[in-house]
């Protein structure tokens, strides 16, 4: 019986609160805020804004879809680059979120 009274109070003391990680507003750059708005965002919506930009814009690549092709406003925040792949957005939106 101990070991569930332990279990217990160590249950009820590791609750975090809900402002950590993906859900905790950030603030976005001047390029990324041209594409999601200037408000902060969690980092969750943030990709999901991107990826309703690049769905309503083409950019996914027709051969390889896991490929994402650049406009104008995308260049600056995916670092100048013309293709990236897209497992790559979230560590080169990173550098535009304070």
């Amino acid at each position: 019986m101990a070991t569930t009274e332990r279990r217990g109070k160590q249950q009820a003391t590791t609750k975090r609160p809900q402002t950590h990680g993906l859900m905790k507003a950030v603030q976005p750059s001047a390029e990324l805020a041209a594409i999601v708005g200037h408000a902060p965002l969690p980092r969750i919506e943030i990709t999901k804004r991107l990826w309703d930009y690049i769905k309503q814009h083409n950019l996914q690549d027709a051969k390889d879809r896991r490929m994402i092709n650049t406009d104008a406003k995308l260049r600056p925040v995916l670092g100048g680059r013309e293709q990236v792949f897209m497992f790559d957005l979230p560590k080169l939106v990173s550098h535009h979120v304070r």
